[in-house]
């Protein structure tokens, strides 16, 4: 199988997943919306976005299903089953559409828009997102108070997928630090080798930079 794959936030949370299960793919960096790139990658992703997972025969796409193949295919149980599967799930769902979201709020207008040259960014837009960041962080903070994980005793996709845009936390420039017990599970991920650099070895050229402070970004 391979995994094409670049260094923004999901792609990179597929990459990640990979590397930590050591599954049998290898890594392909790719751009499928540079030019001349869309008729090679539609018939594997109709949406053009990374990740996708290719096999002889097959492709599957976005990083949650990726997730749940690897895991599958490894044996592991970094994708939880059984009575865990549940309460995975819930912290799936509910990271995406508030707490992942929120993270993602700030960091599109930070960082991805201006790395791709999108426009100015939109305040009121970020506001909005920290607002809504220090409600959910609030909510974690409670959740992983006396606890080392999100469910049971070992890391699991729920942490990696809570998670995605925290990488990209030097232009997101989220108060992560307002809460400590986020922030301590926050540096176990980063102890994690394939959390911390799952581009290590591997063919991927850097993001483009971001301005910083007295260059347009706040």
């Amino acid at each position: 199988m391979k995994l094409y794959f670049s260094r923004n936030p999901n792609p990179r949370l597929a990459a990640a997943v990979a590397r930590y299960l050591k599954a049998d793919v290898t890594f392909e960096f790719a751009s499928p919306f540079a030019p001349g790139q869309a008729e090679r990658f539609r018939p594997l992703n109709p949406n053009l976005s990374l990740p996708i997972l290719v096999w002889p025969g097959g492709s599957l796409w976005e990083a949650d299903a990726i997730a749940c193949r690897l895991s599958r295919d490894v044996g592991s149980d970094f994708w939880r089953t059984g009575n865990d599967e549940p309460e995975m799930i819930r912290w799936l769902s509910w990271g995406k559409e508030n707490f992942v979201r929120a993270c993602d709020m700030v960091h599109f207008e930070r960082g991805t828009k201006q790395r791709y040259h999108l426009g100015p960014i939109d305040r009121q837009l970020v506001e909005e997102g920290l607002k809504l960041f220090h409600t959910m962080a609030a909510i974690l903070e409670a959740a992983l108070a006396g606890r080392q994980w999100l469910v049971g005793d070992r890391v699991s996709y729920a942490d990696f997928r809570m998670a995605t845009f925290l990488p990209f936390n030097d232009v997101g420039g989220l108060p992560l630090g307002d809460y400590p017990v986020l922030a301590g599970w926050y540096r176990r991920l980063e102890a994690i080798e394939a959390w911390r650099d799952p581009f290590n070895g591997l063919d991927a050229p850097p993001l483009p930079p971001v301005p910083r402070q007295g260059d347009g970004w706040s």
